[in-house]
């Protein structure tokens, strides 16, 4: 074969692997994006517990923050 040929025939194989690389990516990138979003809506809620603000264990009123210091 001609090598202007051959260096034609290799160019064209490389410009397509490139772009199956592209695609490849892209793909990629859109499941880890939707695996995020699915991930952060389906993270329960956990309810916490209130801590005890005295060694009582009762709670400060919302009036005495002033007190707090």
């Amino acid at each position: 074969m001609h090598p202007d040929l051959v260096r034609e025939v290799i160019r064209q194989r490389a410009g397509e692997r490139q772009a199956q690389a592209a695609q490849a990516r892209e793909a990629r990138a859109a499941r880890d994006a939707a695996r995020d979003r699915r991930d952060r809506a389906a993270a329960p809620v956990v309810p916490l517990p209130r801590i005890p603000d005295y060694v009582d264990g009762t709670f400060r009123e919302t009036g005495d923050r002033a007190h707090a210091c």
